[in-house]
């Protein structure tokens, strides 16, 4: 049994917290809310953002960061990608050398263009981090339907650790060293799941969806691996598996506030109606900075930005999109012989 320290009461937290309850570990919620934890220690469930699944009396739920950190075998971090900063930062003092923190949460810091794990290896030196990532719905894995998903993590070691902790029946670990590329595959598929409800709203069909999806996972592979990713962790779980669920499902807030974009709604306006963090806009400007600092092509997250933030009509960014000059899919091929290769 591992002692686990859930920092963070979301949807996401509170789904992960069911499961490694499931798997025998002893298991402490924080939340910076008393309000929040109030009503989980009154009711053992998270009425507004998972309703319907039942947490056991035997979890423990605090406002004491203290509490959920220190003599944790695990601390997991799932707070909103705008907090993990601040939170890390509160967190530091309670952690111990060599102390694993997995992070879960989803974007790339705009100020800095950093990662989350470099986000939070910044402000805790002294943890080991990892990241856990892949096509996962909270409101899924909370009642315990099948999943499947990676852990990085710098060695092997602590990579396999994690996945024996968070392995189970009903949600299936794999592990992988590129925790950069399980970052930016995570961060970057949340603003193509704003252009797939985008064109959900618009009233355009599965030819559309994809497309998007399709082309969306070669501009997240392409700066991913300018960035030092592998080609690999692109085509896998945290690639084109999460974006294929968040580009399809419902329950994705991205593709949700996407849709009533295309409706005709702002940014402002579909983020309020969501009700929970969109975390696809916070990583649309970083994305467009590193495909300038990286100089590559990104031309369906550039659309999304004019639409979110520059006042471009959804309408108008498909069409842009659609009549850009022609493109090769595959680069090379011998039999089309030497005017390939001066395309």
């Amino acid at each position: 049994m591992a002692k686990i320290g859930m920092i963070g009461a979301g949807s996401w937290g509170i789904a992960l917290s069911v499961l490694l309850h499931n798997n025998g570990h002893d298991i402490t919620v924080w939340s910076a809310l008393k309000d929040e934890i109030d009503m989980l220690n009154r009711e053992h469930e998270h009425k507004d953002k998972l309703p319907g699944v039942k947490l056991a009396k035997d979890i423990v739920f605090t406002t004491e960061l203290a509490d959920a950190v220190k003599e944790k075998d695990i601390l997991v971090l799932a707070v909103p990608s705008s907090f993990t900063r601040g939170t890390a930062h509160r967190m530091k003092e309670y952690v111990a050398e060599g102390q694993i923190i997995v992070n879960v949460a989803k974007g790339i810091e705009e100020s800095t263009l950093m990662t989350l794990s470099q986000v939070i290896e910044d402000e805790v030196p002294q943890a080991d981090v990892a990241v856990l990532s892949g096509p996962s719905h909270a409101e899924e894995v909370g009642k315990c339907i099948p999943t499947t998903i990676v852990v990085g993590a710098k060695t092997k070691k602590t990579a396999e650790y994690i996945q024996n902790v968070f392995m189970s029946d009903v949600f299936r670990v794999y592990t992988s060293p590129d925790v950069l590329g399980i970052e930016l595959g995570a961060a970057l598929k949340n603003v193509v799941a704003l252009a797939a409800g985008i064109a959900d709203g618009l009233g355009y069909g599965d030819n559309t969806k994809a497309a998007l999806i399709t082309r969306g996972i070669t501009e997240i592979a392409r700066l991913g691996m300018a960035m030092g990713g592998k080609f690999e962790t692109f085509c896998g779980l945290s690639g084109i598996g999460d974006l294929i669920v968040t580009c399809a499902s419902m329950h994705s807030r991205n593709r949700r506030a996407g849709i009533l974009i295309g409706q005709g709604k702002t940014m402002e306006e579909a983020m309020a109606e969501v009700k929970m963090v969109v975390e696809g806009v916070f990583s649309a400007k970083a994305a467009m900075r590193l495909a300038e600092k990286y100089d590559v092509e990104l031309p369906i997250i550039e659309q999304v930005n004019e639409v979110l933030f520059n006042g471009k009509t959804a309408e108008a960014a498909v069409r842009d999109l659609m009549i850009r000059d022609k493109k090769i899919e595959i680069v090379h091929d011998e039999d089309w012989g030497e005017e390939m290769m001066n395309q």
